[in-house]
């Protein structure tokens, strides 16, 4: 299992990274996809099949379709693209950034006892996550439920107004 765990992470954050340093937004977006994969099977080693079903149908299959088709709505060509001369530093301070990020979470690991942890039980299923999705985050649901709605009904919009 540890060495899927590995396998998964590095998938997740090598395609984040990928995500992140690519110049044109249509293989940035392919990167993100496989990252949100990658999170998927993080969340299968985890317990919790819900999440890494919604996972991959919520996050890598609907909003990164939406995210792809408005990206070739937009028909962006690398001579649109504005130059970045100061790309590199940008880069360079990101990993900067980055690598103090990842000393931090190392002095995390460090401080922790080793113990295993203790997940109730029904984590990550589907009874489990619809409580606590209808009770305590019923607002944040509907808000988010609309904010996609409207989004969907702007491309079309848009799309159509293009044609």
């Amino acid at each position: 299992m540890q060495p899927l765990f590995y396998l998964l992470s590095a998938v997740a954050i090598g395609a984040g990274l990928a995500m992140v340093l690519q110049r044109h937004p249509l293989p940035a977006a392919f990167a993100l996809v496989l990252s949100f994969l990658g999170l998927a099977g993080l969340y299968a080693l985890l317990s919790a099949p819900l999440l890494a079903i919604l996972q991959v149908l919520v996050y890598a299959g609907a909003i990164m379709a939406l995210v792809v088709f408005v990206i070739m709505l937009l028909n962006v060509q690398d001579a649109d693209l504005p130059a970045e001369p100061s790309r590199g530093l940008h880069t360079l301070g990101g990993f900067a950034i980055a690598g103090a990020l990842f000393a931090l979470l190392l002095a995390a690991i460090q401080k922790f006892d080793g113990g295993p942890a203790v997940l109730k039980p029904g984590f990550g299923t589907i009874h489990d996550v619809g409580q606590v999705l209808f009770t305590q985050f019923t607002f944040p649901f509907e808000v988010i439920s609309i904010l996609l709605t409207v989004a969907v009904v702007s491309v079309v919009v848009l799309a159509k107004r293009r044609i």
